[in-house]
């Protein structure tokens, strides 16, 4: 499918995975690790409102931690100036990047209203070994929304490292436009420090 191929080449080109890579058979395949995601995300919605925000962040922490790479999307961000970088600022980087993004998964799932998601348990493989799951969030509209996650194998695990809105939006990419000035003109620890109050307006 077009979507697939164009997710894949999007995916090479911000992580630097033109090449095939081989990896020993994960524990967990690709879809079961969407599906766990799909029903946590539920999970936090049926919380509702009333449910403190400090309390969501609990209850996503370690499905958001454990099922997205992080680490590795904390560097397709940064870009290339990665590779300069001190390690303690990486490590700050990939601190502020994770708080972030439980932060504001946190903050858009908080309400249910029937929605549901449906898991294609079929993933398309990659060229390159990365895999992608096909899902849809039924939210009561005319129309569901198409969510495609991007996978690769970190160590024995697959985890999400891109997510397409539509097959064809990517989250990295557009998170990348957006910091590109703030890193251009004041270096990572300007970025670190909008995420760092970007996390704490979303607590408000």
């Amino acid at each position: 499918m077009i979507r697939i191929r164009r997710a894949a080449l999007l995916a090479a080109v911000l992580a630097g995975a033109a090449l095939p890579s081989f990896a020993a058979p994960a524990t967990s395949g690709p879809a079961a690790v969407a599906q766990n995601l799909c029903d946590a995300l539920v999970a936090a919605m049926k919380q509702g409102t009333a449910t403190p925000f400090p309390a969501r962040v609990q209850l996503l922490a370690p499905d958001i931690r454990g099922d997205f790479d992080l680490p590795l999307m904390s560097r397709i961000v940064v870009g290339p100036l990665w590779r300069q970088l001190a390690p303690a600022d990486q490590q700050a980087m990939i601190d502020a990047f994770s708080d972030y993004s439980v932060a504001n998964y946190a903050q858009r799932f908080k309400s249910y209203s029937g929605e549901r998601f449906e898991v294609d348990p079929t993933a398309s493989a990659m060229p390159n070994g990365d895999s992608v799951v096909h899902t849809k969030l039924y939210t009561g509209g005319p129309e569901p929304v198409e969510l495609d996650y991007l996978m690769r194998l970190s160590g024995d695990r697959w985890r999400i490292i891109d997510v397409f809105l539509n097959g064809t939006i990517s989250e990295l990419a557009a998170r990348r436009s957006e910091y590109s000035t703030v890193l251009r003109t004041g270096g990572i620890a300007a970025l670190v420090d909008l995420l760092k109050k970007k996390t704490a307006e979303l607590a408000n």
